[in-house]
């Protein structure tokens, strides 16, 4: 980790924005297209990934942030508080499982995706929007929780 001088100690995401303000109202728009947009995902759901992403790489920041959001829009706090150890044992509903592990893997080990790990998604009924959806939020969170890296 390196701590940029210019920005303070502990930053939050705004003081990261407000220092390198380039780029930051699209990814703001982008982030709101992605959860609250037209998708075959519930809002609840890409909460739920936001909020996993962001605690597989542990970005306190987003990942307290989006576990509140996803507990406002159904997600039971049991669920949350044991996600990250294993989203089935979590109460995790059924169908966002494939994903969940999809979104871990790429998190965790992208030189190591292949064919099939899109396989268990689609044999549940999800198309490749909703793939691409969790792919998108997936690769936003990583990129923002990158930002604790200045802290």
């Amino acid at each position: 980790m390196c701590r940029l001088p210019s920005v303070p100690e502990r930053p939050v995401l705004g003081d990261v924005s407000k220092r390198f303000p380039a780029g930051v109202n699209p990814l703001l728009e982008y982030h709101d297209v992605l959860l609250r947009g037209p998708s075959p995902l519930t809002v609840a759901q890409r909460e739920l990934l936001a909020a996993y992403v962001s605690g597989l790489n542990a970005c306190g920041y987003c990942h307290g942030a989006h576990n509140a959001i996803a507990e406002l829009h159904g997600v039971p706090p049991s669920t949350l508080e044991t996600l990250i150890q294993d989203p089935v044992t979590a109460g995790v509903e059924p169908a966002p499982l494939p994903l969940l592990a999809y979104v871990r893997k790429l998190t965790e080990s992208p030189g190591r995706m292949v064919d099939g790990d899109a396989s268990e998604a689609f044999a549940v009924g999800w198309d490749e929007i909703a793939l691409f959806h969790a792919i998108s939020i997936c690769a936003l969170f990583n990129f923002i929780g990158s930002w604790r890296a200045v802290a």
